[in-house]
C-alpha cells in the first residue's frame, strides 16, 4: 500500500493528540504547535489530493486493518482530499489574521485552551470529511459542537456565555435529531457503514418497503444538520456568536464549522441514502423553501443592524440559505453550485471578518456604522480588502461569489416548478446584498470632516481614530492579502474547480 494513503489517518491523529500536547505547554508554544499542526496537515491533505488526482479513483483505508463490520473505514476521493486542504488553508489564515486580537482579549493563562479547542475541531472537521462509518460521524459532530462552544465562550462575557449556551440548546437539539435518524437508519438497514447503509437502502426503495421510515430517517438527519448549520429560522444564536467571539473564533465558526455540518450532509445523500432516493423522498423540497426564505430574511436583518461584525453575520444565514436552495433543487448541477458556494463562502466571510477587525481598530475599537466613517483611508489595506469581500457577497464578475450565483442561476434554467422561484430569490436577494454591503463600503470611504460640527453624521473626535498601515500589523495585512488572492483564484479560475468538483461528486455516487 502507498504511504501517501495512511495520511488521512495521520492527519486525524495529529490533529486530536495535539489538544492534549496544548494542554501542558504556555500559549506561546500552544500558538506555534497549532500553527505547525494546521501547516503540515494542510501539507499532507494537498499529498493526498495530487495522489487521488493522479490515480483517478478513490480509496479505502481500513483502521487497524480490519474490513467490516469489525473496523472502521475511513474512505477518501478527489473530493474530500479537497475539502480537507481547503479547510486546511482557511483555518491557517484565520489563525494568523486574529492573532492581535487573540492576545488581547484572551486571558493569559487560558490561551492554550484555546488551541486545544482549535485543534479538536480540525479533527472533527477531518473525520467529517473523511468517514465512512455514519456512527463515527456522530461521534465527531459532538466533539466539534463542544469545541466551537469553546471557542465561542472563551472571552468569558455576558454577550459570549449567552450566545454559547444558545448555540449549545440548538446544536443538542440537531444532534439529537441526526441520532435519532441514524438510529432509525440502522434499524432498517442492520449497518453503520455508508456504502453498506446505501446498499440496502436502494433495495428498500427499489421494492418500497419501510417507505415511511425511510422518508423519517431521511428527514431527521436533514433537518438536524439544517440546524447545526443555521439555517433560517435555526440562527438564533449565530449573531452573537460571530459578532461578540474573538476574531479568529468569529472567521472559522463562519467558514468551516457550519460547513463541516453541511459537507457531511452531501455526504448522506449520495453516499448513504443515494440522490435518487433523496430527489424522491420530497424532503428536498422542505430544504428548497427554507433556503429561499433564508436568502431573504438574513440579508432582511443584516440590512437592519448597527454593528459591522453582526451585519456579516447575518449575512452568513443569507449564504447559508443559498446552499440549502441548491439541494432544494434536487440536480446534480444544482448541487455543484451549493458545493462551490461552500468555497466561496468560507473565502469571503473569513475576509470580511479579518477586514472588518482592521477598520474597527482604526475606528477606536468601535463596531458601530457611525464610527467607521472614513476608516477605509486609516486603515487601507483593511478597506480594500473589505470592500473585495463586499463586492464577492454582492456577485460582481471576477469574484467568487458571481460564479455561485451565476452556477445557481444555470442550475434553475429548465426546471418546471423550481425556476421562477429560485431566480427572484436570486434577484431579490443580491438586491438586499447590494444594499448593506455597498452602504458599508460607502460609509468606510466617506471623508470625515474637518469640522465635526459641520458633519452630518456621528464620527469619533479624531483623538480616538488611528491611522493603520500595513507595517504595523504585518501579519494581519499578509493575511488580507492571501484572501483576496484566494477570492480572485476562485473567480477567475473557477472551470476545474468546478470539475473537480463534478468528479468528486460522481465518486461519492
Amino acid at each position: 500500500m502507498d504511504f501517501v494513503r495512511n495520511l488521512p489517518f495521520i492527519s486525524i491523529i495529529l490533529s486530536l493528540f495535539s489538544g492534549p500536547l496544548s494542554s501542558i505547554l504556555n500559549g506561546k508554544w500552544a500558538k506555534r504547535v497549532n500553527t505547525a499542526v494546521i501547516s503540515v496537515i494542510g501539507l499532507m491533505s494537498a499529498a493526498v489530493l495530487v495522489y487521488v488526482l493522479h490515480t483517478g479513483q478513490e480509496f479505502v483505508y481500513y483502521m487497524g486493518h480490519f474490513p467490516a463490520p469489525w473496523g472502521n473505514e475511513i474512505r477518501v476521493g478527489i473530493l474530500e482530499a479537497f475539502m480537507a486542504t481547503f479547510f486546511c488553508i482557511i483555518m491557517l489564515l484565520c489563525m494568523l489574521g486574529g492573532i492581535a486580537e487573540r492576545q488581547k482579549e484572551i486571558e493569559e493563562s487560558k490561551q492554550n485552551l484555546y488551541y486545544i479547542m482549535v485543534n479538536l475541531l480540525l479533527c472533527s472537521l477531518l473525520a467529517l470529511i473523511y468517514t465512512n462509518d455514519l456512527f463515527t460521524a456522530y461521534v465527531f459532530v459532538e466533539i466539534n459542537t463542544i469545541s466551537a462552544c469553546g471557542l465561542i465562550m472563551i472571552k468569558q462575557n455576558g454577550r459570549t456565555i449567552e450566545a454559547a449556551t444558545r448555540y449549545m440548546i440548538m446544536s443538542l437539539l440537531g444532534s439529537g435529531m441526526l441520532l435519532l435518524g441514524i438510529c432509525f437508519l440502522y434499524d432498517l438497514t442492520g449497518q453503520l457503514l455508508m456504502s453498506s447503509i446505501k446498499e440496502e437502502v436502494q433495495l428498500l426503495a427499489a421494492s418500497g418497503q419501510y417507505h415511511i421510515p425511510l422518508i423519517v430517517s431521511l428527514g431527521l438527519m436533514s433537518v438536524g444538520l439544517a440546524i447545526k448549520s443555521a439555517l433560517y429560522p435555526f440562527h438564533a444564536w449565530l449573531p452573537d456568536a460571530y459578532g461578540y467571539s474573538t476574531l479568529s473564533s468569529a472567521a472559522i465558526l463562519s467558514s468551516l464549522v457550519s460547513k463541516g455540518y453541511i459537507f457531511l450532509l452531501v455526504k448522506i445523500f449520495y453516499r448513504v441514502i443515494g440522490f435518487n432516493v433523496v430527489c424522491d423522498s420530497k424532503v428536498i423540497n422542505v430544504l428548497f423553501v427554507f433556503g429561499i426564505i433564508g436568502m431573504i430574511m438574513g440579508s432582511v436583518s443584516a440590512i437592519k443592524e448597527k454593528d459591522i461584525r453582526r451585519m456579516i453575520a447575518f449575512s452568513s444565514v443569507a449564504q447559508i440559505g443559498y446552499i440549502y436552495m441548491g439541494f432544494g433543487l434536487g440536480t446534480e448541477v444544482a448541487v455543484v453550485a451549493s458545493v462551490y458556494h461552500i468555497l466561496s463562502h468560507a473565502a469571503t466571510k473569513s475576509l470580511l471578518f479579518v477586514a472588518a477587525s482592521g477598520l474597527t481598530d482604526a475606528s477606536g475599537g468601535s463596531r458601530h456604522f457611525r464610527d467607521l466613517t472614513g476608516a477605509g483611508y486609516r486603515n487601507k489595506p483593511a478597506g480594500v480588502a473589505f470592500t473585495v469581500g463586499a463586492l464577492s457577497m454582492v456577485g460582481i464578475p471576477m469574484f467568487s461569489g458571481f460564479i455561485s450565483k451565476l452556477l445557481f442561476a444555470q442550475a434553475a434554467m429548465g426546471h418546471a416548478h423550481k425556476m421562477l422561484p429560485t431566480l427572484i430569490a436570486l434577484a431579490i436577494s443580491t438586491v438586499l446584498n447590494a444594499v448593506y454591503f455597498m452602504k458599508t463600503v460607502i460609509r468606510i470611504y466617506t471623508p470625515v470632516p474637518k469640522n465635526p460640527d459641520e458633519a452630518t453624521v456621528n464620527v469619533l473626535p479624531t483623538t480616538e481614530c488611528t491611522n493603520i498601515s500595513a507595517k504595523e500589523q504585518p501579519v494581519k495585512f499578509v493575511t488580507l492579502i492571501l484572501f483576496i488572492i484566494l477570492n480572485l483564484i476562485l473567480g477567475l479560475n473557477s472551470e476545474p474547480i468546478i470539475r473537480l468538483i463534478e468528479t468528486g461528486l460522481n465518486m461519492f455516487g
